[in-house]
């Protein structure tokens, strides 16, 4: 196996077609060297359910793709497509300096030590950059999506993010951890803080999901 995708939700991949499995009750997909998995929303799903399924099968890369939230003054528009250089753990730690505030580091690996920022594999990112012609930005990651304007903005402008999502980061240490060459891509559905669902776009969102990942496992 090449190259595995993992998705938070079966909605965000349901252009992808291959032959169905099974993996502890999560939905999956095998394709010619790729297969999906259904990671669930969270980070505490996705991180289990990558460690999980890193342990019984081998690949060589690992792409976590779905919708998410731009922040207003990220430069994105509903329907754009970006590449996570670097992934936020916004909710842990305390409050004013996270896990550096705390005097603890969240992972260390020989001589880095990483606290709330985890970077995603650069020679990856990079041959999605140059194949997709997409954008690389700062991600960020949160149990709470914002719910307002006023809230959005300040997470934005305190972790110089550009897009918010639910399970990011624990993909990304994940990932650090296992020696895992991974990569994120994330189509935006709706502007971070608004909650009214008819100004989301999440049909959009997948469509363009849909158009890039298809490139990416092509022959």
């Amino acid at each position: 196996m090449d190259l595995l995708l993992l998705s938070p939700t079966r909605f965000e991949a349901d252009f992808l077609k291959g032959r169905s499995f099974d993996f502890h009750g999560r939905t999956g997909l095998r394709g010619e060297g790729w297969a999906w998995l259904e990671a669930g929303i969270g980070k505490a799903n996705t991180a289990a359910t990558l460690a999980a399924f890193a342990q019984r099968r081998k690949f060589d890369r690992v792409l976590l793709f779905g919708v998410a939230g731009a922040y207003a003054d990220s430069g994105l528009q509903i329907g754009d497509t970006a590449l996570a250089e670097k992934e936020i753990q916004a909710d842990l730690g305390v409050r004013d300096g996270g896990m550096k505030g705390m005097g603890f580091p969240t992972l260390i690996l020989g001589a880095s030590h990483y606290h709330n920022r985890f970077p995603l594999d650069r020679v990856f990112t990079g041959e999605l950059e140059t194949k997709l012609g997409l954008p690389r930005k700062q991600f960020l990651t949160r149990d709470l999506v914002s719910e307002n304007p006023t809230e959005a903005r300040h997470l934005s402008l305190k972790w110089e993010a550009d897009l918010e999502n639910m399970e990011g980061a624990a993909f990304a240490q994940t990932c650090l951890w296992l020696g895992l060459a991974g990569a994120e891509l994330r189509a935006v559905s709706n502007i971070a803080g608004i909650r009214d669902r008819s100004q989301w776009r999440i049909k959009q969102a997948v469509e363009s999901l849909e158009s890039h990942i298809l490139r990416i496992i092509e022959p």
